[in-house]
């Protein structure tokens, strides 16, 4: 189970910073904490649109570490938002 830590305003999840976070009203969360690269993908609806890649922590139904698409999330709006930068640190399925 990842540590997560509030510092200041920051989150860190096992010692690494959460860049950006995105949930979902299902209870999934995407936390970036390292921009791995950009590249055009091509979306179910056959569009080529720019993405980022990231690697982060995703809670589901099981959580883990891997990359993931900015694009893809970001398709499933109004069902996953962005989380604000100043909630950050209260955001995530914590156990304590």
């Amino acid at each position: 189970m990842p540590i997560f830590k509030a510092k200041q305003d920051d989150l860190y999840i096992d010692g690494k910073k959460v860049l950006r976070a995105w949930e979902s009203w299902n209870g999934w969360y995407w936390f970036a904490t390292e921009k791995t690269g950009e590249q055009i993908s091509v979306m179910a609806n056959g569009d080529s649109i720019p993405d980022t890649i990231w690697f982060g922590y995703v809670q589901g139904f099981e959580e883990e570490w891997g990359y993931f698409s900015q694009a893809e999330i970001e398709s499933l709006k109004p069902k996953v938002w962005e989380i604000n930068k100043r909630d950050l640190p209260y955001s995530g399925k914590r156990k304590y």
